[in-house]
């Protein structure tokens, strides 16, 4: 077991005075290595020796991400080239990527990490991870890969994508974990389904997803489909990769533990900057207590969240609550804030509805046009003829368009079209993250 009770299990009191302590060296690091932090404190009159404990860090200024992108690729880093043992990238699609590096030392806390996140999830020593993440500059692959190993386990490094492999792999090799995002694991699932593979058949117990929101409908449809337990693992490259949070198999649905010895976490008002208090609703923060090549102060994940206590836990770490969305997902419809998380919440209530969706922006002439695309549980497509034209839509379609049109004004406040697709035709995860938003706004 990797489960670390003097850690994992340490007072409150002493997790604040270790925390205040990482704090002030860290301070004192950025300041003197970093050119970048030094001028920041300089400009905001900051001087780094008044950081004596965790209560001052609302002192210091946040960091974003485009602070990264104007130092690519290595205007942020802390250590000479010659200390970097591994250089990776965010996976964002537009600009300039986020460079971020790690010393022999920053490896090994990704890997203790990554080893505590995977033990937490259930998994054990002895057991075979068959590990759907995408390896390369992606921190996923060999974030999760390292930490399996540390932890015991033998990895059996499938990478992302490649269904018809992960499927052999999966009957054959017979792992007791996989992880991958949840939406890839929404497709192996289906395909388990469709190919009529019984899941007893199988040795998988575990399932460990995350690089994106998901829902508890998606758990439930995961865990009844394969017979597994899921749960949620959360991180992001410019603090360190996956393993930032983790939740708990045994406490499912109650949150993921942030693990406060390595990265400090703070829920920050979107508008006012100002940090909020337990449970409230924000962007999450995050400095990195423990980070030697690119540590990071009071980084702006943009991630939106809540932070608390479980005093019921067997752990003492503060959890976080689902991402509800990012702040710069946020769309702004009609005058009214809306997260692709509220529809998919809304349509995860109705049980004549998959999990699969879409939603498709336009504009008809000055006004914001939503339109949701979903699949209905299979279920009711059975028995009737393969693709159905729109204009020959069976009443039940229209009597369901009706139904969640007027459960998302109700919940949401907005009015959106429904259109029914055909079974499966709504994009599935290939293995990566997948976009289920289609902005034609600007097309």
């Amino acid at each position: 077991m990797f489960f670390q009770p003097s850690i994992e299990q340490m007072p409150v009191d002493y997790l604040r005075k270790l925390q205040s302590e990482r704090l002030t060296e860290l301070v004192k690091y950025v300041t003197s290595r970093i050119p970048f932090y030094r001028k920041k404190f300089e400009e905001h009159g900051i001087n780094p020796a008044s950081i004596r404990s965790i209560d001052d860090l609302h002192k210091i200024p946040f960091t974003f991400k485009t602070d990264l992108r104007d130092h690519y690729p290595f205007g942020l880093f802390a250590v000479g080239q010659h200390q970097v043992s591994r250089i990776h990238c965010s996976s964002g699609t537009t600009g300039k990527p986020t460079v971020v590096g790690y010393t022999n030392n920053d490896i090994g806390i990704f890997a203790e990490v990554c080893a505590r996140s995977l033990a937490a999830a259930g998994a054990k020593p002895g057991m075979k991870l068959q590990n759907a993440y995408g390896y390369g500059l992606f921190t996923g692959g060999l974030g999760l890969h390292y930490g399996a190993e540390k932890l015991g386990m033998t990895v059996i490094p499938v990478s992302g994508g490649m269904t018809e492999r992960q499927l052999l792999l999966l009957r054959d090799m017979q792992p007791e974990v996989m992880c991958c995002t949840p939406s890839y694991a929404l497709t192996i699932t289906e395909e388990i389904k469709k190919r009529k593979i019984n899941p007893a058949g199988l040795n998988l117990e575990y399932m460990v997803l995350g690089a994106e929101p998901w829902t508890e409908t998606i758990r439930e449809e995961v865990q009844n489909g394969l017979n597994v337990i899921a749960t949620n693992i959360y991180g992001l490259s410019e603090i360190i990769g996956p393993g930032v949070s983790q939740e708990d198999y045994e406490e499912r649905g109650r949150g993921s533990h942030i693990w406060e010895d390595h990265f400090y976490p703070e829920i920050v008002d979107p508008v006012s900057k100002e940090v909020l208090p337990e449970g409230a609703t924000g962007v999450l923060c995050l400095t990195t207590l423990t980070k030697e090549a690119t540590p990071l102060l009071r980084y702006w994940t943009n991630d939106i969240t809540n932070l608390y206590y479980d005093k019921d836990s067997k752990r003492t770490h503060i959890k976080m609550g689902p991402i509800r969305g990012r702040a710069d997902d946020m769309l702004i419809i009609r005058g009214v804030n809306l997260f692709p998380s509220q529809i998919e919440s809304v349509i995860s209530e109705l049980p004549e509805f998959s999990p699969h969706y879409q939603i498709v922006l336009s504009k008809q002439q000055t006004m914001d046009n939503v339109d949701v695309h979903v699949e209905l549980n299979e279920r009711i497509y059975e028995g009737l003829p393969g693709d159905i034209p729109s204009e020959n839509e069976p009443e039940i379609f229209r009597s369901l368009r009706h139904k969640l049109a007027q459960k998302i004004k109700d919940s949401i406040g907005l009015s959106m079209s429904i259109t029914i697709r055909n079974q499966n035709s709504v994009p599935r995860s290939e293995g990566g993250k997948l976009n289920r938003v289609v902005d034609q706004r600007k097309a």
